[in-house]
């Protein structure tokens, strides 16, 4: 089989303004970026924003393999399916990250026969949506120190500065730096640090915002620092929210693009989901409902971090009602998750099968506890064996779960019909979506609900630093927000290494922090990193260009 970049340059892609004209999208209403790639506008949105919802279908997982296990392949082939049984559906996806694309995860455009185009052009700058985040996140540092400099009229103090700088890429060497060095002129030394765009606040308030006067409103509101004398500094303090608003004045708009297949896909905003809240903007989900009687949308990771993120924040923010989840299933992951080596995934194995299929069983649980319909999604890779398959169809079975085999990787949509009919008929059960706890309890037992329902933690630990960040975060009366946990999305556990579904286990919150413009409470666990670094053999050895700009090794 080609490779999905190959598969991407042999197709024959759609003129922008036809692919819109299938949603009832008028060409004035598209902002140009070439051919194939547009922005949506303002006027647009007003204009359809008394249409009907349509019914809205969450794509989620298990907890996968360093890899992934699909969830973008199976939201597109699930999107094209839904054209091949005659309904009219639009996906709303997240934009890739440089940081994994020149990494080891790869891109978020999905794969095979199951992809959004132009593929190349999405996974590295796309509409530059990510460089307006980090040159305002950066912006905003900037002020901040220069303020500092120029007479410090707010008393920042310089050991308690919580904005991060930021950038789209994966560099662990400026997780830790110190600037200021050389002098007066060059400005006060201190401590600073580096986070993966994606995992900054700028971006959360993005994908949060209605429109550009909340996204001012809320940019104001970022926490940035506190004063020598423990007051809080915001970013509205330092003059800095309108500037940053213009810098992501165009940012803040959706982006259409297509499938393999032309159907309309609405790509906005890139939070990670195992250090940020892991989903599209809600400006792009909730365009795509009122386009379409289906939206088909993703959250990242297993559904321990993208899924409750999903369902206990962005829904609840923005009144969504998902209809329907799509639990992405592969045998790799399942192998992976009774101890098979990563390496090894690939091979037969029916033990480690039965050993770690027990984390399906979790994550399907797990999801019924919103009250939304769920569909496993077998997402079929090559080297699946018949006898492998059989075994999780009959482990669905047995648990009462709809399933469907998809092969949309390999086939398109057509390989993804069934899957997209058993969809439509969990969109026609009651759905009575519910958050997992309410906004009413402190930051401890938020933390502590999700820890026991959802990650099945029998004890939540916290260190020093974390209950002093506690107390400053409720001190601000900020402790009725949600909460939005970074964990490690190998295991339901703050440890990789704890697969399948682990039990007694604890978790150990090291520190906390408010995104205040965002309007949730950060909880780090475990080792997590928001500055991930690259391997020992990045992807980026493999990608090139030739004399003319063909790209290779992109997948």
């Amino acid at each position: 089989m080609p490779s999905d970049i190959e598969i991407a340059q042999q197709a024959k892609l759609l003129p922008i303004k036809d692919v819109a004209s299938k949603i009832g999208i008028k060409e004035d209403e598209l902002e140009f970026y070439g051919k194939y790639k547009a922005k949506l506008s303002d006027e647009l949105a007003e204009r359809v924003k008394d249409n009907p919802d349509g019914k809205l279908v969450l794509v989620t997982a298990i907890n996968p393999t360093p890899a992934g296990e699909g969830k973008t392949t199976i939201t597109t082939g699930l999107g094209q399916a839904m054209a091949k049984i005659g309904k009219k559906a639009v996906i709303a996806l997240r934009e890739p990250s440089l940081g994994p694309v020149f990494g080891i995860k790869g891109g978020a455009a999905g794969g095979g026969y199951s992809q959004v185009l132009p593929m190349e052009d999405i996974n590295l700058h796309f509409t530059g949506d990510m460089h307006a985040i980090t040159a305002a996140n950066n912006l905003c540092c900037a002020m901040l120190d220069n303020h500092i400099q120029q007479g410090n009229s707010l008393m920042i103090d310089p050991r308690r500065i919580l904005i991060k700088r930021c950038l789209d890429m994966n560099d662990r060497a400026l997780r830790n730096i110190v600037v200021g060095l050389g002098g007066k002129v060059n400005g006060v030394p201190r401590e600073d640090h580096f986070i993966i765009t994606v995992a900054s606040e700028v971006m959360a308030i993005l994908c949060l915002a209605a429109d550009i006067s909340d996204l001012k409103e809320r940019l104001g509101r970022i926490l940035v620092a506190y004063s020598y004398s423990g007051e809080p500094i915001y970013a509205k303090d330092l003059k800095a929210e309108g500037a940053m608003t213009a810098l992501l004045k165009d940012a803040i708009k959706p982006n259409l693009v297509q499938t393999l297949e032309g159907t309309p896909a609405i790509m906005h905003g890139g939070p990670f989901a195992n250090i940020a809240h892991g989903c599209n903007s809600v400006r792009a989900t909730k365009l795509a409902l009122k386009l379409a009687d289906y939206c088909i949308t993703e959250a990242g990771f297993g559904s321990d971090l993208g899924a409750e993120k999903f369902l206990d924040i962005k829904c609840r923010y923005a009144g969504l009602k998902p209809s329907a989840i799509v639990l992405v299933a592969t045998c790799r992951a399942l192998k992976y998750n009774g101890g098979v080596p990563k390496t090894e995934v690939s091979k037969e194995n029916l033990e480690a099968l039965k050993k770690g299929i027990v984390n399906l069983g979790v994550h399907i649980a797990n999801m019924r506890k919103y009250n939304v319909p769920v569909v496993v999604a077998i997402n079929r890779f090559y080297a699946d064996t018949d006898a492998e398959l059989k075994y999780i169809e009959d482990f669905c079975r047995e648990n009462g779960a709809s399933f469907a085999l998809a092969e949309v990787f390999a086939n398109g949509g057509d390989g993804g019909k069934e899957l997209a009919q058993k969809v439509v008929e969990a969109c026609e059960k009651p759905s009575n979506y519910a958050p997992i706890y309410p906004l009413e309890l402190g930051i401890k037992e938020k933390i502590e609900k999700i820890a026991s329902s959802i990650y099945g933690a029998k004890k939540v630990n916290y260190t020093v630093q974390a209950e002093k960040a506690i107390a400053e975060v409720t001190a601000l009366g900020a402790d009725k927000l949600p909460v939005c946990i970074a964990k490690t999305q190998y295991s339901l556990s703050d440890d990789p290494a704890l697969l399948g579904a682990p039990k007694d286990f604890e978790i150990t919150v090291r520190n906390v922090s408010l995104s205040n413009g965002a309007g949730f409470v950060v909880v780090y666990t475990g080792e997590i990193m928001t500055m991930p670094g690259l391997p020992k053999a990045p992807a980026a050895h493999n990608i090139d260009i030739d004399q003319n700009g063909k790209i290779a090794g992109l997948f």
